[in-house]
């Protein structure tokens, strides 16, 4: 008998039906003798729409009474599927966050989890329950409720699976696995059987929509094996594990990020230590920067450019101008009509000319290339946004069809 994690996204549970489609992927994973944990999202756009609502009373709300409203959307969604399941004739409990034992940090909309207490769940399994968990959610030091941010749910099945030693770790969304482009843009895209931690993580941190990073940050520090898989079809998916000692593809997958901002910081003084003191400004408001570009000096100036998150764009803006009001500098820029479009694969450090693949798939498509950034497992570029998935399918075609 194995001890099975399930996570079920939004678009699985979004009504009634499908919610009763889950409840027989969950019992016919029971039926063969498997205890089995479920974590379940807030129903379709539930936590959207209670956004909305609290935007209608208050759009200055605080964050703790964002979370107390914002975790309300994951309780229905387990009560109804431990109905469900109920319906089908086999033993269930559902549980909140804080009863399943989540313990977080305090900070409200994006806590971080500190442990799993998992005395609850694992009584209830020796009960022979199904035990379905609220997802994206727990508790902190002053017993309020807090929530994990966006993919939440994700993070907090991969942490079930390692605080109970789960033999498998799977989630489920409405794509039947990881491909090496998105499915629904690349019509030609293919699905990928297996995927290193390393890679995935890349491909998730970069725009890829199919796995919450900090999940797969939890599933590599734990050693948790992951199978991606859809919970309409019934095919195999794609299994997220340490990368394994064989031939690879030269690259696993090309992603989009639309959520970029590219921020110039034009005429600054060349002068040692400005650099650091301009990215610790950043810092110290924990707005993490992506790609960086610096000119060479000229006339005792430098231009410095940078991107990061679209949401963090403004502060980014304000800091800088308050940066160089003190320390000189002409002028402070900002554009969110980027994308960057990046190219991951563990094989690409024993490989070389993989840049130079990618560069001539946007020269053919007539797409000009704004910063670039490396590491040893990826490429990134930033570009206009407008040309965004036609780089996609162009650098797909180039890595992809050629072969």
């Amino acid at each position: 008998m194995s001890l099975i994690v399930q996570k079920f996204g939004g678009s699985s549970v979004a009504n009634a039906e499908r919610v009763m489609n889950v409840a027989r992927i969950v019992t016919d994973t029971y039926k063969k003798g498997n205890s089995v944990v479920v974590v379940v999202s807030a129903q379709g756009d539930t936590t959207d729409d209670l956004i909305e609502k609290a935007n209608e009373i208050n759009p200055n709300a605080s964050k703790r009474e964002k979370d107390m409203l914002l975790a309300a959307g994951e309780q229905i969604s387990i009560s109804l599927l431990a109905m469900a399941i109920e319906k089908l004739g086999y033993p269930v409990v559902s549980l909140l966050g804080w009863q399943a034992g989540f313990q977080t940090s305090s900070a409200y909309t994006s806590a971080r989890i500190k442990r799993v207490n998992t005395d609850r769940i694992m009584k209830e399994l020796d009960k022979k329950n199904i035990v379905v968990v609220a997802g994206f959610q727990g508790i902190n030091r002053y017993n309020d409720v807090t929530t994990l941010g966006r993919g939440g749910s994700d993070t907090s099945a991969v942490a079930i699976a390692a605080a109970t030693n789960a033999d498998l770790c799977q989630i489920y969304t409405d794509v039947e696995g990881v491909y090496t482009a998105d499915p629904r843009k690349v019509k030609n895209a293919r699905k990928l059987d297996i995927i290193s931690y390393d890679e995935m993580l890349e491909l998730a941190t970069l725009g890829a929509q199919v796995l919450n990073n900090r999940s797969v940050e939890m599933a590599k520090k734990y050693n948790i094996e992951l199978e991606v898989l859809s919970s309409m079809t019934n095919a195999p998916g794609t299994i997220v594990k340490e990368a394994v000692k064989m031939e690879k593809m030269l690259v696993s997958g090309v992603a989009k990020d639309t959520n970029v901002a590219r921020i110039s910081v034009i005429g600054v003084p060349d002068v040692p230590g400005l650099a650091f003191k301009l990215f610790s400004k950043l810092a110290s408001k924990k707005i993490n920067v992506d790609i960086i570009l610096q000119s060479i000096g000229r006339d005792g100036t430098k231009d410095i450019l940078f991107t990061v998150a679209k949401e963090n764009g403004k502060e980014a803006v304000k800091l800088m101008e308050d940066f160089i009001d003190v320390v000189g500098g002409k002028e402070v820029n900002i554009s969110e009509n980027v994308a960057k479009i990046s190219i991951v694969g563990a094989g690409m450090e024993s490989h070389s000319g993989v840049a130079t693949k990618m560069f001539e798939a946007l020269y053919d498509a007539q797409i000009n290339i704004q910063m670039i950034s490396t590491s040893e497992i990826k490429i990134s570029v930033l570009i206009d946004a407008y040309d965004a998935d036609n780089a996609v399918s162009a650098i797909h075609s180039k890595f992809f069809d050629e072969n």
